[in-house]
């Protein structure tokens, strides 16, 4: 802290005025504390241009496991506040983190985006067989053949893709948002197949299209910062209220007709959300209320797209002979693309992404093939290739992600991730 000094007087003066404004300048601090770099939003937290050595998955020279957590490291974020921006790079004052440490963060947190955006190819494989077969169908007259696609299915995948839109257009994941628009997108288009072939009610259809065309247009425009954030706070509204209708309807709707058909469960929890919604805006909740309830959206939908492997083991369960049925190269896609998302949400610490990925890939794509497997439905040759693919995947991340951060076991990454630092 320098302060002004009048030059007036001899120089021996203004030696003395500087000596005595030097004494009263305050040492820098060392105790430790954590100082977060807010980068800007469009840029990456780590810069990557600078980066001497090759992005390498396994790199040659890994940490000692005796070194400490990085200074340089993400802070991890609480399952409540997984909808906050990712985390920054923090730095101590003071001190700077070990070179070699701050490197392979940068190389895994590269990786972890690519591996994230990698994913739109098996996702979008995923849909494009159902979309041609939709269109074969409609060219050659047989509209009766897309009654066999449920369009209350496809509206509650969309419904899940725009509320996961939302809540990684506020984290600036942009691979993650890429593969929900691209999700969004190809599901609009086979309900918009289903509407020519008069497979799904006409006013359903409109409202459905009323809706993505708003959510695209709100969730890109508060993306690149052009939307009032009152306006933003209406969508997340919509959003966190139609997602909590959705979620307790499907799972009742999946046990008919052990369960007799009722809208009471959708009902009851439409109005709970709403109530929630309006107590938390109008100041009645508190502060970790308020998050809660800012958290439901992003968990509906996560929970939405966790169930549909529960709806689909209890199909199986139900109609043994119906699992021929199954397209084992789906399961495959569905298995590798939330896997690809594993490490990236692992990184940066996102347990809600996390659980949602890890569950999709285990429970969806993994347990069907299990099942296909068990009816002699696929070759032992590729369930054993799926089951040593997906377990080296799984393995890879964790070791990967403990050499980045200098830990010495991946059990402190996973406990980071479901509890924080």
């Amino acid at each position: 802290m320098a302060e002004s000094v009048v030059a007036s007087s001899a120089s021996s003066c203004f030696s003395r005025s500087r000596s005595r404004s030097r004494s009263r300048a305050p040492t820098p601090s060392h105790s430790g504390s954590l100082t977060l770099r807010i980068t800007p939003p469009f840029s990456s937290p780590i810069n990557h241009t600078h980066l001497r050595e090759p992005l390498s998955l396994f790199p040659r020279h890994p940490p000692l496991f005796l070194l400490v957590q990085s200074p340089a490291t993400p802070t991890a974020a609480s399952a409540l506040d997984s909808d906050i921006p990712h985390p920054q790079v923090g730095a101590v004052q003071g001190s700077s983190p070990p070179a070699e440490t701050s490197t392979l963060l940068r190389q895994w947190d590269s990786l972890t985006a690519k591996f994230s955006a990698s994913s739109n190819i098996p996702f979008l494989l995923l849909q494009l067989p159902q979309i041609i077969l939709n269109a074969r169908n409609l060219l050659s007259g047989n509209h009766s053949a897309l009654l066999a696609v449920p369009w209350l299915g496809m509206l509650t995948g969309l419904l899940g893709n725009l509320s996961l839109l939302s809540y990684f257009i506020k984290k600036r994941e942009k691979e993650a948002v890429v593969v929900q628009t691209l999700g969004v997108v190809s599901i609009y288009v086979v309900v918009f197949q289903l509407a020519i072939g008069r497979a799904m009610p006409l006013p359903i259809f409109l409202v459905t299209s009323l809706v993505v065309a708003t959510g695209l247009l709100l969730n890109f425009s508060n993306y690149f910062h052009l939307l009032p954030p009152s306006l933003w706070s209406i969508w997340e509204d919509f959003i966190t209220i139609g997602g909590l209708s959705v979620l307790p309807q499907v799972m009742w709707a999946t046990f008919v007709p052990y369960v007799p058909h009722s809208i009471l469960p959708g009902s009851i929890a439409c109005f709970i959300a709403f109530v929630a919604v309006l107590m938390a805006r109008t100041g009645k909740l508190s502060e970790k209320g308020v998050r809660f309830v800012g958290a439901i959206s992003g968990w509906t939908a996560t929970l939405l797209f966790m169930w549909m492997p529960v709806s689909q083991m209890w199909t199986n369960f139900l109609n043994p002979e119906n699992i021929k049925g199954l397209s084992a190269s789906s399961m495959l896609l569905a298995m590798i693309g939330n896997g690809l998302m594993i490490p990236r949400a692992l990184f940066i610490r996102d347990f809600m992404w996390f659980t949602g990925s890890s569950w999709a890939a285990l429970f969806y794509g993994y347990a069907n093939i299990v099942c296909l497997y068990s009816f002699n439905c696929i070759s032992r040759e590729f369930f054993l290739g799926a089951t040593a693919g997906l377990l080296s995947w799984l393995g890879m991340a964790l070791w990967r992600d403990m050499v980045a951060y200098g830990y010495n076991t991946p059990l402190r990454s996973i406990k980071e991730l479901v509890y924080g630092p």
